[in-house]
């Protein structure tokens, strides 16, 4: 299985996994799944933190890439074709734009997108995979 972590779902792989349900956390760990962040997320948690959002215990946003690589993580990047498309995408449940590109970007790629976001579900009608 091809599995893409919503932000929250990558933050708690990385330093609390046992926020992740058991069902999340064990597909994670499975070699036999491809694990994927997107850059997406980087960018998201990147300005958050310097809006003051959110705070990263031992670590500072530039270190998030390596820490997913560490963790055996893939970074998916978002392409221009996800860019172009994204006006497809019907607004539906979601408003913030990280979310929904990240729904589109899983959709258009084929991933399966790991989040606790039950509003995400809304999506599953226009070809979203949710995994919790």
């Amino acid at each position: 299985m091809k599995l893409l972590l919503d932000t929250h779902a990558f933050l708690w792989a990385a330093f609390s996994p046992r926020k992740l349900s058991a069902r999340a956390r064990a597909a994670v760990v499975d070699s036999e799944n491809a694990v994927a962040v997107s850059n997406l997320s980087f960018w998201e948690l990147s300005l958050k933190f310097s809006l003051g959002k959110i705070t990263l215990e031992g670590c500072t946003p530039d270190e998030l890439p390596e820490v997913a690589r560490q963790m055996n993580f893939d970074i998916l990047q978002a392409n221009a074709a996800d860019m172009a498309t994204f006006h497809a995408l019907p607004r539906l449940a979601h408003k913030d734009p990280f979310d929904r590109m990240i729904i589109w970007q899983a959709i258009r790629q084929g991933w399966t997108l790991v989040s606790k976001d039950a509003a995400f579900e809304a999506y599953k009608d226009h070809g979203l995979s949710v995994w919790w």
